[in-house]
């Protein structure tokens, strides 16, 4: 394999920009494809013979910039996942508890604002559940995965959890407008959940095993 000089990588590297192909490529993928070409090229340079020496530097090379290649690929996809709807979670960073949530609840419902309230009583229920050693506190965890763990130590809910996540997200990532009827449910799942106790082990287990 003849070696390439920097003149004609550079030449070749503008006719591949200019490819309309890469005009609307993202920046993760341009930054794999480089990176990779890149590599491509190492190892073909190193197949190509060289010095002992030389081979252990290329390799050790290889060897960092694939752990660098790594990296940027586990961090933008962890900002995508963040930026992607339907994944940011309950809370969406904040630090609330139970009844901060629920007195902010009350306040939107006395406003009106029921797409509003209907996400905060949510999130009095999930940091309530949390708070009691219920479920577990989990960052980024969707309703949907709220009530599914739930639903383990408290079964007789189980269908009421379901509906209540459902509701969360239509409101949230739907465009499903909250309503007094929705948020006054939500309200009451809130109130009897908080008297509630998790059923026993074995029962829970039981009746878990037969609603998967």
């Amino acid at each position: 394999m003849n070696p390439v000089d920097r003149g004609e990588a550079a030449g070749r590297a503008a006719r591949e920009l200019l490819d309309p192909a890469y005009e609307h490529e993202s920046l993760f993928d341009l930054i794999h494809r480089r990176v990779t070409q890149f590599l491509g090229d190492l190892v073909d340079a190193v197949g190509g013979g060289g010095s002992a020496g030389g081979i252990i530097a290329a390799a050790l090379i290889v060897t960092i910039l694939l752990g660098v290649m790594t990296l940027i690929t586990w961090r933008l996809r962890r900002t995508a996942r963040r930026r992607a709807p339907g994944t940011s979670g309950l809370f969406g960073g904040r630090t609330m508890n139970a009844a901060d949530h629920r007195r902010e609840a009350e306040r939107l419902a006395a406003e009106g604002a029921w797409t509003e309230a209907v996400q905060e009583r949510l999130r009095a229920i999930a940091r309530d559940l949390e708070e009691r050693a219920i479920v577990d506190g989990m960052p980024g965890r969707t309703a949907h995965e709220l009530a599914n763990e739930a639903a383990w130590s408290l079964p007789g809910f189980a269908g009421e959890l379901a509906t209540a996540a459902r509701s969360f997200d239509d409101v949230t990532y739907g465009g499903v407008l909250g309503t007094r009827e929705a948020y006054e449910r939500m309200a009451s799942l809130d109130d009897r959940l908080r008297q509630a106790r998790p059923a026993p082990l074995a029962t829970a287990v039981g009746t878990g095993g037969g609603a998967g």
